[in-house]
């Protein structure tokens, strides 16, 4: 695979995600063809989910080896690299589909509270939310408070059953007038750190929207190899040394 020169951050891209907790770059991913290839494989999964929700298909890369050559694309993986360091781990992926007029919100939430205890600490876990729909305020992109990722976790609070995607949902009022929205092309991204309070408006547009979430850890990072969440869960080498000794699936 050959390196993109679009997927290198600027030391400048590198201090606004370390002072923020996310970046938005505007810049395509993948060469329109490759992009093309995830697009459709994508379309395969929804077409055939069966009883599953349209933003229920996690870990589709442990079912269709295809993922892989886009989760440890060069294009992926130098981004990443930028954040978190040379030693990569891939901990998930997500096709997280809001269906036209149904699609429901993403409570406001920090993704480490849901991995809390699986690791020692969550400094460098990220997420790359690659949009494979337009995805915009109408069809419920998106956004995040920035500068929450030093925080700590939040306390959470159960909401109205069936509103959302999930049940929970962090007890503070969120002000809308801080959220940064991810307003994003198809093939664009952003990039985000485990521990940043983030959210989705419903969708209550005529437009699908869909992101593909490609989710990496540091593998200096220490992994609670007796957790109930873990020991189940196939985490994969991409790049670099394994550090914390992590249980590391090489391909």
């Amino acid at each position: 695979m050959s390196t993109n020169a679009t997927s290198i951050l600027s030391i400048i891209e590198k201090q606004f995600y370390g002072d923020r907790g996310y970046l938005l770059t505007h810049k395509p991913l993948f060469s329109q063809a490759k992009f093309g290839q995830l697009y459709t494989i994508f379309e395969e999964h929804l077409k055939n989910r069966g009883s599953l929700a349209a933003d229920a298909l996690d870990t589709p890369h442990f079912k269709d080896d295809r993922l892989f050559d886009f989760l440890m694309a060069d294009e992926v993986l130098n981004i990443i690299e930028g954040i978190i360091g040379p030693n990569i781990g891939l901990w998930s992926s997500h096709f997280i589909c809001k269906e036209p007029k149904i699609g429901k919100r993403t409570p406001w939430h920090e993704d480490s509270a849901y991995w809390k205890g699986r690791f020692n600490k969550f400094d460098k876990v990220v997420t790359l939310w690659l949009a494979i729909d337009e995805s915009t305020l109408e069809n419920g992109c998106m956004g995040v408070v920035p500068g929450t990722h030093k925080n700590g976790f939040s306390r959470y609070k159960n909401i109205e059953k069936g509103t959302a995607t999930f049940e929970e949902e962090i007890a503070t009022d969120i002000n809308e007038d801080d959220v940064v929205w991810f307003e994003l092309a198809k093939n664009t991204y952003s990039l985000h750190d485990s521990r940043i309070i983030h959210g989705a408006r419903a969708n209550t547009s005529s437009k699908r929207r869909t992101g593909y979430t490609m989710r990496y850890f540091s593998t200096d990072l220490i992994l609670n190899q007796e957790h109930p969440g873990n020991k189940t869960h196939k985490i994969y080498h991409c790049r670099g040394e394994n550090k914390g000794n992590s249980p590391l699936i090489y391909l």
